[in-house]
C-alpha cells in the first residue's frame, strides 16, 4: 500500500474519531487520548496499539506501520513527527476528503480566526484554509464550534481533555505541546495587548 493510501485511511479515522464522540472517551481517559505527547523513543510503533484502529480489524494486516509510512514525509518537532501541512503542500500525501464519497473534492476557505489570549502569550491563529482542505465544515460546525464570532470559549484544560480543538489535536493531529503551531500571532506591541488595541482604535481609519 502506498503512503498516500495509508494517509487516506488515517483521514477517514480522523472523521470517524470526531463522529463517534471521541471527546467523551478523552474526558474519561485523557492520558490515553493525549498519546501524541510521548517522546519518539516511546511513541506507538504499531497500528494495533495506536488507540485509533481496531486491533481485530482488517486494517491491522493491510496498512503500513506508521514508521514506514511516515518516513518519506516532511518532519515536525512533536506528535507523530510529521508536518502534515508541509507534506500536503508538497503533494506527498493525498488525503481522502470524504470517506463516504471518494470523488468529493474539498472547498478550501481562506479565513484566519484570531483568538485573543491573556498575558504576553501570542494570540491563537486558527487557519480555516488547511482545515477545510482536510475536513468538511460539518465535522466541526455546529456540534463542536458555533459558527459565530465570539460564540466559543476555549480553554487549554478542555483541549487537554480531548474537547474542542482537542478532539483531533492529541490523537490524529499534532498535540498542544507544539505551542507555536497555534500561538502564532505576532508579539504584542510595547505596553502589551491592551496598549496595542488602544493604539489601533486611535489610528485614523482608512
Amino acid at each position: 500500500m502506498k503512503t498516500t493510501d495509508h494517509i487516506r485511511v488515517l483521514a477517514v479515522s480522523a472523521l470517524i474519531c470526531v463522529a463517534s464522540g471521541s471527546a467523551v472517551f478523552a474526558a474519561e481517559n485523557p492520558n490515553r487520548f493525549n498519546r501524541l505527547f510521548t517522546p519518539p523513543e516511546k511513541a506507538v510503533q504499531s497500528i494495533k496499539d495506536d488507540g485509533i484502529h481496531d486491533p481485530q480489524g482488517p486494517a491491522v494486516g493491510v496498512l503500513q506501520e506508521p514508521k514506514q509510512a511516515f518516513a518519506p514525509l516532511e518532519k515536525s518537532i512533536s506528535g507523530n513527527y510529521v508536518d502534515w501541512t508541509a507534506s500536503l503542500r508538497k503533494q506527498q500525501i493525498s488525503p481522502l476528503f470524504d470517506y463516504q464519497d471518494p470523488a468529493k473534492k474539498p472547498q478550501p476557505m481562506d479565513l484566519n480566526i484570531v483568538m485573543e489570549v491573556k498575558g504576553s502569550t501570542p494570540d491563537v491563529v486558527f487557519p480555516h484554509n488547511i482545515h477545510t482542505e482536510l475536513l468538511d465544515c460539518s465535522v466541526c460546525h455546529p456540534q463542536v464550534f458555533v459558527p459565530q464570532k465570539g460564540g466559543n470559549q476555549i480553554s487549554m484544560a478542555e483541549i487537554m481533555l480531548g474537547q474542542k480543538c482537542g478532539i483531533c489535536h492529541g490523537s490524529v493531529a499534532f498535540p498542544v505541546s507544539d505551542c507555536k503551531a497555534c500561538h502564532s500571532s505576532k508579539p504584542p506591541a510595547a505596553g502589551g495587548k491592551k496598549a496595542a488595541k488602544k493604539a489601533a482604535d486611535k489610528a485614523p481609519k482608512k
